[in-house]
């Protein structure tokens, strides 16, 4: 069995470089991969393209990478709680590409598969479909979108082993399942990192195939975008 296990999140990111697309699992800053965002600040790698759902917020996630303009384009589906994302796309100086949320998802999941293009209805007749490619199935208009070419992806999980299986926790169990093994590497963190044949074979969600490299992360903050609590009765 191939071991995957990288000494830490430096050995994880090597080969980053300027100009790159990285495909970042997590929505909102639930499940988002703290120490491999933490790590691409620190190596300073300037005009990257993002593919994520959002951008965290101003201080936390992705939000770090655009306070220091290191992304040239971010490809998502909204624009979520960061207000430095919003200026930069209103001002011109970051390229945006919002698409509808399961469009953004089965992007991910047709690059994983190794599908190149698929048809789906969402975004006909609006802004979403210009310049691209319409088709009648059934009697309903579909366009084509096409399969996302990445890099590297960057995913979360609660726990994995030496061979690259993960097992996702929760509502961090997003968009990391369909980005791993979307990319050309795939990089997972994971919470507890275990020898291989530790997990239950019927617990893993994604298997080690789709990981190139694993580390164990350390110190996760886990923020909360908006927290609601009951009144005091």
């Amino acid at each position: 069995m191939i071991n995957k296990k990288v000494a830490n999140v430096t050995e994880a990111c090597q080969g980053v470089a300027d100009g790159m697309t990285f495909m970042l699992g997590g929505f909102g800053l639930s499940g988002i991969p703290e120490n491999a965002i933490a790590e691409l600040v620190r190596l300073n790698v300037n005009d990257v393209t993002c593919i994520s759902n959002n951008a965290g917020v101003d201080d936390f996630g992705l939000g770090l990478l655009l306070q220091k303009k290191q992304i040239k384009k971010m490809i998502s589906s909204y624009v979520g709680e960061n207000a430095e994302f919003e200026r930069q796309m209103l001002s011109g100086e970051l390229d945006v590409e919002l698409i509808p949320q399961g469009t953004l998802a089965q992007r991910a999941r047709a690059a994983q598969s190794g599908i190149p293009a698929f048809y789906t209805p969402a975004g006909y007749g609006t802004e979403v479909a210009e310049g691209k490619e319409s088709r009648e199935f059934n009697g309903k208009m579909h366009i084509l979108e096409h399969a996302f070419k990445a890099d590297f992806a960057f995913v979360k999980a609660w726990k994995g082993d030496e061979a690259g299986n993960l097992i996702f926790k929760g509502t961090a169990r997003n968009f990391n399942p369909n980005m791993a093994g979307a990319a050309t590497i795939t990089v997972a963190e994971v919470e507890e990192l275990l020898p291989a044949g530790s997990l239950d074979p019927n617990e893993v969600h994604i298997p080690g195939i789709f990981v190139q490299r694993i580390f164990q992360g350390e110190k996760y903050e886990k923020r909360i975008e908006q927290r609601t609590v009951r009144q005091k009765q």
